[in-house]
């Protein structure tokens, strides 16, 4: 039997994790082992995708670890962090053709809805009311330095962020709140496929294409076209070879600013999948995860807020959003370490040990 909050009656919290982590292992080394294939039958460089399994790899038991011992402090700390990185280097994302209308869709906006995801989690798992209330300012925070950055759409995740987190301590189901942020996932890259297929209606298509560049639709619609080409992919990190849209550049990163579609064009169907299947077990590890459900829902409202950045943006192509999603995930699965009962003295002069309420520990 299962609880609404994801708990098996006849599972642990200790065995619930392990699933979980089990999950990912698997997860995330066929990501590893898919990108060596596709690199030695095309002559790929399967170095960008080897690094960032690592990092997220990394940042998700340094999130378990720190999550554990400070559940409060630590997320409360990974958000300032990510907020002072994002005002010192303003322009994370390289090159001037990742600055459009929509703001800088890449590593500043990953970099801010992360952040604010962290300090939502800190507030959640805090009982003091003025600390609670000043974290939920510092994730508000996060969307007016969006904005006085010229990212709007830092702004646009950073605010649904923190609306999502509070609208969670009214949902006693996290199953059904994470299926919806998995549908708004699905949702953004769908229209980021159709787009790059022209399947959009006229006015829809121009609006997008208006906010989005032809420049980015074009490298769109050459990384569609390489994936109908192959459907294993030309190889990790040939898009730039192969695109020409990035080949007339004259200042090109070599990247189709769009997670999915780079995963098409560079790995196939397959590595699509992947990539999905690295993004639902985020999801399943904070279904599964002991943490209350306002922690876990805002942890995936971040999340989904960075796929939705990553399909439009070279979100992924930074080391520093790679660790910054995995150091989150971490954060929100981690089981804080119990306090240890308190020694009190008996009638009889020995020492007994009392449970947290005050009552003789078993």
């Amino acid at each position: 039997m299962t609880s609404a909050d994801g708990e098996s009656a006849a599972d642990g919290p200790g065995e619930r994790q392990i699933a979980s982590d089990a999950v990912g292992v698997v997860v995330l080394g066929a990501c590893a082992t898919w990108s060596l294939i596709t690199a030695a039958v095309h002559g790929g460089r399967p170095e960008g995708v080897l690094l960032a399994v690592l990092a997220v790899t990394a940042g998700y038991a340094a999130g378990r670890i720190f999550g554990e011992l400070l559940p409060v402090a630590a997320p409360c700390a990974a958000a300032v962090a990510g907020l002072s990185l994002t005002l010192a280097l303003p322009r994370l994302v390289p090159g001037p053709e990742t600055v459009t209308p929509l703001g800088h869709a890449g590593a500043t906006a990953a970099v801010l809805t992360l952040s604010a995801g962290a300090a939502c989690c800190a507030a959640w798992a805090t009982p003091a009311t003025a600390l609670r209330l000043g974290l939920r300012l510092l994730a508000g925070g996060m969307a007016v330095a969006g904005a006085a950055l010229g990212s709007a759409i830092a702004m646009v995740t950073c605010g649904a962020v923190l609306l999502c987190s509070l609208a969670a301590g009214r949902m006693p189901h996290r199953g059904r709140g994470l299926a919806g942020l998995a549908l708004a996932a699905a949702t953004v890259t769908g229209l980021t496929w159709a787009t790059a297929g022209s399947a959009l209606p006229g006015g829809l298509a121009s609006s997008l294409e208006d906010q989005l560049t032809p420049r980015r639709i074009d490298l769109w619609r050459d990384a569609l076209d390489l994936a109908r080409q192959d459907r294993l992919g030309v190889g990790p990190g040939r898009f730039g070879e192969l695109s020409p849209t990035a080949v007339q550049a004259t200042l090109s990163d070599g990247k189709p600013h769009s997670a999915p579609l780079q995963m098409a064009a560079e790995q196939g169907v397959v590595g699509v999948l992947l990539l999905a299947a690295a993004f639902c077990w985020m999801l399943f590890a904070l279904w599964r995860a002991v943490r209350p459900t306002p922690v876990v829902l805002s942890a995936g409202a971040a999340l989904t807020g960075l796929a939705a950045v990553a399909a439009v943006g070279n979100a992924l192509s930074f080391t520093t959003v790679s660790v910054g999603a995995g150091l989150l995930a971490g954060l929100a699965t981690a089981r804080p370490v119990e306090p240890a009962p308190r020694p009190a003295s008996s009638r009889s002069g020995r020492t007994a040990l009392l449970a947290p309420d005050g009552r003789p520990a078993a």
